[in-house]
């Protein structure tokens, strides 16, 4: 499945939401700096889902706060591990 979120780098907690108008925005402590933060967000999100980081693959976004995931699970399954 594809999944479209917001990244906010450098928060003090890691966590996922969907906000007002339906963008998914994930938190993450990582910071920006030489690729750090997509590293830490492909990991934090294959751990949430409970898969490997392997099926968890950036798509689009490297350089920006909007990114395209593809993770190689249901999507059922991604949302409601994710709580959304």
């Amino acid at each position: 499945m594809l999944l479209r979120i917001k990244v906010k780098p450098n928060s003090r907690t890691d966590e996922v939401s969907r906000e007002a108008d339906g963008t998914i925005r994930v938190k993450i402590k990582a910071p920006p700096v030489e690729g750090k933060a997509n590293k830490y967000l492909i990991e934090y999100i294959a751990t949430r889902l409970g898969i490997a980081p392997s099926r968890v693959v950036l798509l689009k976004g490297t350089g920006t706060a909007y990114k395209t995931l593809e993770i190689d699970a249901e999507e059922a399954y991604v949302l409601q591990k994710l709580g959304l």
